[in-house]
């Protein structure tokens, strides 16, 4: 018999520089063994510079797209990044809620690398009371942690972020001013701190990347820390092999050969 690759469900954002969002998951899951499933939340306009507008999709359509996926592939794990509207945070719930005990990992894309909000009060306010409580892991970096929270330190953003109910946060720290770039898996009783060397420039995509790479390795049903520690190599080896095709971010190279 065949080897059947486990399924994962991304449910985000279309990029068409193919830096970030869709295509980003496409890749990375396929790169790390397995099949993915997309339904796309919003179109948007932008380049390697910046987001121009977001055109979130139709809530009802987006939710048949999803009901339909999931009602006929063995999903084994859900992956989901910008979302573009509280109306697509709303089906969102509803599809979680049909979803069982799937893991699910939750991307909060709340501004774009160029500096445009993606995310206004009310779908923030929507991602804290709907989705982050459903969530297995929850990837935010320092900016949306604090953005999610209104807290300034990062110990007490993770620890909020937690009593909503996510037992796994994630939390990445490339946009802090430190000499390496130290991330945090954050869970109730402990904090595993992993330090990464920083790599010149900016990225496109880097969030995109290690939250699908996370959610590809549950569906491999590996255990969160190994998963967590396995996902943040393939993002940075990608990044570190990323090559500059527009005039902004660099965009990261997930097919990247191992020497």
């Amino acid at each position: 018999m065949k080897h059947k690759p486990p399924v994962v469900l991304s449910l985000s954002g279309h990029d068409p520089t193919g830096g970030a969002g869709i295509q980003a998951d496409i890749e990375t899951i396929s790169r790390l063994g397995c099949h993915p499933c997309t339904v796309v939340t919003a179109l948007t306009v932008q380049d390697t510079h910046n987001v121009r507008k977001v055109l979130p999709q139709k809530a009802g359509d987006f939710l048949e797209q999803a009901r339909t996926v999931l009602q006929d592939l063995p999903v084994a794990a859900i992956k989901i990044g910008l979302l573009g509207s509280v109306d697509i945070v709303h089906a969102v719930y509803e599809l979680l809620k049909e979803a069982g005990g799937i893991p699910v990992v939750l991307d909060p894309i709340l501004a774009a690398g160029g500096g445009t909000n993606l995310a206004n009060e009310a779908l923030i306010e929507a991602l804290r009371q709907e989705l982050i409580p459903r969530a297995t892991v929850l990837t935010p970096n320092s900016p949306e942690a604090r953005t999610l929270t209104g807290m300034r330190d990062l110990d007490d953003c993770a620890r909020d972020l937690l009593a909503l109910g996510c037992p796994n946060v994630l939390l990445t720290g490339t946009h802090e001013e430190d000499n390496e770039v130290i991330n945090r898996l954050c869970r109730l009783s402990v904090t595993k701190t992993y330090r990464w060397p920083r790599l010149p420039g900016s990225y496109h995509g880097s969030g995109c990347t290690l939250a699908s790479a996370l959610a590809a390795l549950l569906a491999q049903c590996r255990d969160i820390e190994p998963a967590a520690l396995e996902a943040q190599d393939f993002t940075w080896q990608a990044l570190r092999n990323g090559y500059r095709l527009g005039g902004g971010q660099l965009l990261p190279n997930r097919f990247y050969l191992t020497p």
